[in-house]
C-alpha cells in the first residue's frame, strides 16, 4: 500500500527548511571569515614558523583539553539550528568586532587584533551554545587565546609603564634606606645586565604566564568567574607584582649598592621562580577556600550534567538576517591604518669625515624582507674609524614593526650572541651592547673571532635602547620616523673608550640632523 501523498511531501519540506537553516549559518560563517580575513596571514605566519613551536604545543594542548571537556559535557553541535537570542554573547561579538575595526584603523597592532578576533569568535559561538556551557567554557576560550604567542608581544607593549613604575618604587625604597645616589636611569641600566629592569624583569612576563595558570586552574577547578574570582585574580596580580618588585629591589641592592654582581646573578632566577610559584600556590588556595564544598556550585554542576535541558532561548527569524547585515556592514567599514611614508623623505645622512664611510648596498632579498611589514629606508656602509673597521646599518621607518631586533639578523648570519647588556653612553643616551662570536669566518673574519656590536633607536626628540618606548610612541597623534642605528665592529672594541664614545656620539648627531632635530653642541 502506497503512502499518502502528504506523508511523502512533508519530509521533503522539513528537509528543505533544515537545509535553509544550514545555508544561513554557512553564510554567517563566510561573512565572519571575510570580516576578519586581514588577520589570517599573521596567524598563518605564527603557526608556520618554528620559532613559535612552544606556543604551538601549548595551543595543541589547550585544544585537546577543550575537546575532552566538550566530549564529557555531551555537547553536540547543531548546524541546522539558527542562532538564539542571548544578549551577553551578542554584546561580546559586536563589542570585540568594533574594537577590532578601531584597532586596525588607528593602531594596526596584530597582537591586539588577533586577541579581539578570538574573543569575538567565542561570542559568536555563544549564539548557538547553551548559556550554561558558554559561561562554563569562557576560561577555556581565554586559555586558548592566551596560548597563542601574544604574550611575548604584549609584554613589550605594556611592559614600559610597569618597568618605569618598578624602577621608581625601587628608587624611592632605596632612598628611604639611605641610598640616595640611585636614579631611575641607574636602576634601568646595569653594565653587567643582571638587574636590568627590562622586559623579562618588568613583571609583565610573569603576569601573562600567571594569567594562563589562573585560567587553567579556574577551568580545571570548575570555578565560575564572579566577584570572588575577580578578587582572587586581583590579589594574584598584586602578589606577582610584589614578588617581582622585591626581586628587582634585592638585585639592585646586592648587585649595585653592595657591589656584589656575582651574588645578584646567582639570585636572579631562583628569586623569580620562588616568587612566581608562591603566588600560584596562593591563588589556588584562594580559588578553593570559599567554595570548597559549595552546595550551590555542586548543584549547578549536577544540573548541567544530569538534569533536563533548560527552556530554549528564542530563535527569532530576523536575528540571523540582522547578524548578516551587521557583519557585512562592519566588513565594508573596515579601513586599515594608512601605510607610513614619512621615512622615505628623510634627507641623506651626513657622517663625520673621519668616519671614512663607503656605501655597501644591501641585497635585494634583504631589502624585500625589511619592507615586509612597512616601508623603510635602509642603508648600509663600511667604515674605518681611527683604525677600527666595521659596518653601519640605518633602518628608518614610521612603523615600529619595521624596526627589527638586530639580534635576529646577527644570528641569521651565523653570529652567536655571547652577552648583551645596556650602558649609558651619555646621561640621555642608552645603548645596547652585544658581544658576538663568529664561528663561520663570515666576510673574511677569522675563525671564532670575537666582535662587538652596538645599537639604539632614535627619533627627532628621543633616543632609547628599549623597543617598548618605540611602541608607545605610536600612540602619538603626530607620527614621526624613527631610525634603528646598528654598528658592527670587525673585532672586539672597548665601548667605554673615547674613540667608541665619540663615534656613536657623531652618528647620533648625524641621524639627528637628518631627522630635523636639535643637535647638541
Amino acid at each position: 500500500m502506497k503512502q499518502p501523498i502528504v506523508n511523502r511531501i512533508i519530509p521533503h519540506a522539513v528537509n528543505w527548511q533544515k537545509l535553509a537553516r544550514i545555508a544561513m549559518n554557512g553564510l554567517l560563517v563566510i561573512l565572519w571569515l571575510y570580516l576578519y580575513h586581514p588577520i589570517f596571514p599573521y596567524l598563518g605566519t605564527i603557526f608556520g614558523h618554528q620559532e613559535f613551536r612552544t606556543n604551538q604545543i601549548l595551543l595543541l594542548g589547550a585544544l585537546i583539553l577543550i575537546g575532552l571537556q566538550v566530549r564529557r559535557g555531551d555537547l553536540h553541535p547543531r548546524p541546522d539550528l539558527l542562532p538564539h537570542w542571548y544578549p551577553p554573547a551578542l554584546a561580546l561579538t559586536l563589542g570585540a568586532s568594533i574594537l577590532f575595526l578601531l584597532s586596525e584603523r588607528f593602531l594596526d597592532v596584530n597582537t591586539l587584533s588577533a586577541s579581539l578576533f578570538g574573543l569575538a569568535s567565542y561570542g559568536m559561538l555563544g549564539l548557538w551554545l547553551r548559556p550554561s556551557y558558554w559561561l562554563q567554557g569562557f576560561p577555556a576560550a581565554l586559555l586558548l587565546i592566551g596560548a597563542l604567542p601574544f604574550g611575548e608581544h604584549m609584554q613589550t607593549f605594556i611592559g614600559y609603564p610597569v618597568r618605569i613604575a618598578t624602577a621608581s618604587i625601587v628608587r624611592d625604597g632605596l632612598s628611604v634606606l639611605g641610598v640616595h645616589s640611585m636614579g631611575i636611569d641607574t636602576i634601568l641600566v646595569f653594565e653587567n645586565g643582571i638587574s636590568k629592569v627590562d622586559l623579562p624583569c618588568s613583571g609583565v612576563k610573569s603576569l601573562w604566564t600567571g594569567g594562563l595558570f589562573l585560567l587553567a586552574a579556574t577551568w580545571i577547578e570548575r570555578r565560575r568567574i564572579n566577584l570572588h574570582w575577580l578578587a582572587s585574580a586581583l590579589i594574584f596580580v598584586i602578589l606577582l607584582l610584589v614578588a617581582n618588585l622585591l626581586r628587582v629591589a634585592v638585585l639592585v641592592g646586592v648587585g649595585q649598592a653592595a657591589q656584589l654582581p656575582l651574588v645578584a646573578e646567582m639570585l636572579h632566577i631562583p628569586m623569580g621562580v620562588l616568587g612566581f610559584a608562591g603566588a600560584c600556590v596562593a591563588v589556588v588556595g584562594l580559588l578553593r577556600w570559599p567554595d570548597r564544598k559549595s552546595p550551590m556550585l555542586e548543584k549547578h554542576s549536577e544540573t548541567v550534567a544530569s538534569e533536563s535541558p533548560p527552556p530554549q532561548l528564542p530563535r527569532p527569524a530576523w536575528l540571523p538576517v540582522l547578524l548578516a547585515g551587521l557583519i557585512l556592514g562592519m566588513a565594508l567599514l573596515y579601513v586599515q591604518r594608512p601605510s607610513p611614508v614619512l621615512a622615505k623623505s628623510i634627507p641623506a645622512f651626513e657622517f663625520p669625515t673621519e668616519l671614512n664611510a663607503a656605501s655597501w648596498p644591501l641585497p635585494e632579498e634583504v631589502l624585500s624582507w625589511l619592507n615586509q611589514d612597512a616601508p623603510v629606508l635602509a642603508e648600509r656602509w663600511r667604515f674605518t674609524w681611527r683604525g677600527e673597521p666595521g659596518s653601519i646599518l640605518l633602518v628608518a621607518s614610521d612603523d615600529w614593526r619595521a624596526n627589527h631586533h638586530p639580534e635576529r639578523c646577527f644570528q641569521a648570519y651565523g653570529l652567536t650572541i655571547q652577552s648583551q647588556s645596556t650602558y649609558l653612553a651619555a646621561p640621555d643616551f642608552p645603548v645596547n651592547l652585544l658581544s658576538l662570536k663568529d664561528g663561520q669566518a663570515i666576510k673574511g673574519y677569522g675563525e671564532d673571532d670575537q666582535l662587538t656590536a652596538l645599537y639604539w633607536l632614535q627619533s627627532r626628540d628621543q633616543v632609547t635602547d628599549d623597543y617598548a618606548t618605540r611602541i608607545w610612541s605610536e600612540l602619538s597623534v603626530e607620527h614621526t620616523p624613527w631610525v634603528l642605528v646598528t654598528i658592527l665592529f670587525d673585532e672586539t672594541v672597548d665601548p667605554h673608550s673615547n674613540n667608541t664614545l665619540e663615534l656613536i656620539a657623531g652618528l647620533r648627531q648625524a641621524v639627528q640632523r637628518s631627522l630635523g632635530g636639535k643637535v647638541s653642541p
